[in-house]
This record gives structure tokens, C-alpha cells and sequence, in this order.
């Protein structure tokens, strides 16, 4: 509410009504050991001290030159997108219940399903979820109630998987009954392969997780991963970076049969880097678990006189039954990210598509060519990647992370972080957006930087 409509008179006869003297009262039963005390709420600051102070946060958050991917990535989004997106039809829009008065917006949503079906290549989709990371335990909570024949609720999931995601999967789904088993990657490689699955020959797995490209920005052999879980009763998830899939074979086509359900991160799709979010997951499946998917579902239908419509199909989730019934109890839809993402891709269609992923992989080429011709860097992981790369240098990641970042530039990811066995390693990404210029500046940056380091 913009403000409390309580008049002191009115919160002293509520008071009086329950029979007690103060408001604190109402909370006794609380330890005053747990009471914050005072907030020590600031004096209110007068319109134009508050707009001085958003005009240096703005500032503040503005201008590096960015090389670090990790699952959010900086693309060139076209004026158009949110031009459109933050039109009053839409950027006070919510879930579309009356479809009679919803029509626009359900229309956009059918649409954004349609595109994720073509791009994964998958029968069904969903609109939409929180995250990527959110989305990937709720695939592996389909997969439990999807996989009928396993009765282990065992996750498989690669260390080549989002160390982000992997941590949402443990917090959403662990105490869910479902048991998450780390699968080793390939030292050399970066990748995971049917030979490292072997452990797992003869149990009883629900599910196996596989990233493409992995976290490394390298390709695993999807299809010899698919083979070895559908050969032992496993469904299949894949994540997957949407971008990717305009080069890429999409999931539906990995193996002798394909993925089971595909989920992933739809940030890249026309959405901003904004201090942390939003984001919004998307999930598609084959259309004979679609009653395990979780979200909403719109589907196109005809009127009484032939005209088309649009209409929430599936929803299943705990706003229209009882919680311990529903498919899932975090699900959401992130309609102004989902509309951002479908003008997105609407403009720049397939081969738009196809340019920004085949430019991303260009320019992670050269800049980990650049990167690695420098005394003291060399690659990670033997083989292609797509718009990631794995370095390693001679020295401690995070102090060359903050003095880059002191020369105005987001250096990359410190794996240390996640994979201390792998040593110095540092995760750099390039996509687009970046110019031969800017590869140099970070390749001059780097260089005085580990120069002066060694010196020291």
C-alpha cells in the first residue's frame, strides 16, 4: 500500500478490542534477544537530494568493460525491445487469470512458448520460472515424478554444471527427498564422459543432468551421455544457453532419442545485467510429461464462432489447489522478462540469432587467443568452447580480478571459488558486445598487471 491509512485513534481501539496497551505487546511471546531495536532510519531526504543520490548510483554501476559470463551475460539489446516491453499494456501486467480481458498478453506468452519449442526442439514449454538455477531443480522434481520406473529420486549432475545451480538444486529440492551425486569431469578436457559415468552402470538412476555448453564454455559429448542414460532407464535434463541453440543442435536431437526436458537461463534473451536480476528460467519437455510441468501453460483454441483464442490450458500450482497437491509451490511467471525475450528474438529472428552466437564465438577466439599469448597464461581445458573460456595463470586469480576491476574492467570469474583443485583458474567470456578494442585493452591491462605482480 503507498501508505498506512491508521489514524492513532484507530490503532488505539484495535488495541483496546484485544485488550491490550501498546502494539509491542503484541509481540511478547518474541525473545528480546531476537528484537532488531531501531532501524536508525535516515531523515527523509527532499526530492532532489534523492534524485542527486540515484544519479551517482546509476553512475556507479555503469561503464566497465566486461568479460565475465557464469551464467549472466551482457548482449546488445535493440532500443526496440523495452521501447515495447514498458508500454503500459504490458509493464503492469501480471498473470493473465481473465482471458477475456487478457488476450494480448496471453498471445504473447503462446508466442514465447512456440519459440522455445523451435529453439530446443522440444514438444511443450512452459511460461516461465525465476531462474535458470530455479528451473533446474524443478526439472529434477519433474524428472522424480515423471521417471516411474526409477524409485531412487537420484540426480546425476555433472561438476561441469553451474556451481549456482547446483547449490539452488541442494536448497530447493534436497530436503524433497531427492539425492544429488557428483559426477568427475575430465582434468584435461573440461568435460564429462560415458566412461566417468561407469560408477553408475548398474544403479537405479532417476535422472542425469547435462549442460551444453557446460559452465567451462566447452561442449560435452552430449550424445554419448544421452545413449548411456536412456541404455539404463534415466531421463534426461539438459540446460542449456539459448543463444547457443541458434548454432547448436538443439536438445531434441542429442542421442538416438534426445533429452527429456530442457531447462536454462532466459536472461540472454533481450533482458539486461542489472546488479543480480531479473532473470526468468524457461523449461520444455516432451509432451508426455506434461502433466509433471510445472508453471502455466497458454494454448490456442477457437470461440463459439470460429474465432482464435487464447487461454491458461495447464496450471497446476498451489493459487488453485491444495499446496501439498501442487506441481510446484515456487513457480512463477516472469511475464515482463518473457515479453522482453519474445520481442527480442522476435526482431532478430533465426538468423539474427545465429550472427549474435556465431559473433560470441568469434570473439571468446580471439580474446583467449590474446590472453594466452601473455607470459604466465595458457588454457585450462584442451578443445573448442563457445562464448567462455577457461585460462589458467602463474598466480592468485583474485587480486588480478580487483586490479582490472580498478582499471575499469570485469576481468572474469575466479573458478578458485568453485574448483580449487583446478588451481589459478579464471573463467572469461566475450560475446558480441565486445570489439577487437576492447580485447585489447584488457590484453594490456593484463599484461602490466602481471607484470607488476611478478615485480612485487
Amino acid at each position: 500500500m503507498p501508505f498506512i491509512p491508521h489514524t492513532d485513534a484507530d490503532i488505539r481501539a484495535m488495541l483496546d478490542a484485544v485488550g491490550v496497551s501498546r502494539l509491542e505487546d503484541l509481540f511478547d511471546e518474541i525473545p528480546d534477544e531476537l528484537k532488531v531495536g531501531s532501524l536508525a532510519v535516515p531523515e527523509a531526504a527532499t526530492e532532489m537530494e534523492i534524485q542527486r543520490l540515484m544519479r551517482e548510483r546509476a553512475g556507479a554501476d555503469a561503464g566497465p568493460l566486461n568479460f565475465i559470463g557464469a551464467g549472466a551475460y551482457e548482449h546488445h539489446i535493440p532500443a526496440a525491445v523495452w521501447e515495447i516491453t514498458t508500454r503500459g499494456e504490458f509493464y503492469s501486467a501480471y498473470t493473465p487469470y481473465q482471458a477475456e480481458a487478457s488476450q494480448g498478453t496471453l498471445q504473447l506468452i503462446y508466442e514465447f512458448q512456440s519459440m522455445m519449442t523451435a529453439l530446443t526442439g522440444m514438444e511443450v514449454a512452459n511460461a516461465s520460472l525465476y531462474d535458470g538455477a530455479s528451473a533446474l531443480a524443478e526439472a529434477c522434481l519433474m524428472a522424480v515424478r515423471g521417471n516411474r520406473t526409477s524409485k531412487s529420486a537420484r540426480i546425476l549432475v555433472p561438476g561441469t554444471v553451474n556451481p549456482a545451480y547446483r547449490r539452488t538444486c541442494h536448497a530447493i529440492a534436497g530436503g524433497q527427498g531427492l539425492t544429488f551425486e557428483a559426477v568427475p569431469f575430465e582434468a584435461a578436457t573440461g568435460v564429462v564422459s560415458a566412461e566417468g559415468l561407469s560408477a553408475w552402470d548398474d544403479q537405479d538412476v532417476t535422472a542425469l543432468v547435462i549442460q551444453q555448453p557446460n559452465f567451462f564454455g566447452r561442449y560435452e559429448d552430449v550424445a554419448a551421455l544421452v545413449d548411456w542414460a536412456r541404455a539404463r532407464g534415466a531421463l534426461v535434463i539438459a540446460v542449456v544457453n539459448p543463444v547457443s541453440l541458434a548454432l547448436l543442435e538443439p536438445p531434441s536431437g542429442w542421442g538416438e532419442s534426445g533429452a527429456d526436458i530442457v531447462c536454462g537461463e532466459g536472461q540472454p534473451l533481450g533482458v539486461p545485467l542489472s546488479s543480480g536480476g531479473p532473470y526468468f528460467g524457461f523449461l520444455a519437455s516432451r509432451k508426455s510429461l506434461v502433466r509433471q510441468m510445472p508453471g502455466r501453460i497458454v494454448g490456442r483454441t477457437v470461440d463459439l464462432d470460429g474465432r482464435t483464442g487464447y487461454a491458461l490450458t495447464l496450471q497446476a500450482r498451489e493459487q488453485h489447489i491444495r499446496r501439498s497437491k501442487a506441481t510446484s509451490n515456487i513457480c512463477t511467471n516472469q511475464g515482463l522478462m518473457v515479453t522482453a525475450a519474445t520481442i527480442y528474438m522476435s526482431l532478430l529472428g533465426a538468423e539474427g540469432l545465429a550472427r549474435v552466437a556465431a559473433a560470441c564465438v568469434r570473439n571468446t577466439a580471439v580474446l583467449a587467443d590474446e590472453l594466452t599469448g601473455l607470459e604466465g597464461v595458457s588454457r585450462l581445458f584442451e578443445g573448442p568452447v563457445f562464448h567462455e573460456c577457461a585460462l589458467q595463470l602463474d598466480q592468485p586469480v583474485a587480486p588480478i580480478v580487483a586490479a582490472l576491476a580498478e582499471r575499469g574492467i570485469v576481468g572474469g570469474y575466479d573458478l578458485s571459488r568453485d574448483y580449487p583443485e583446478l588451481g589459478h583458474g579464471l573463467l572469461v567470456c566475450a560475446t558480441e558486445t565486445r570489439t577487437d578494442a576492447d580485447i585489447e585493452a584488457y590484453r594490456r591491462a593484463l599484461t602490466d598487471i602481471l607484470r607488476q605482480a611478478r615485480v612485487a
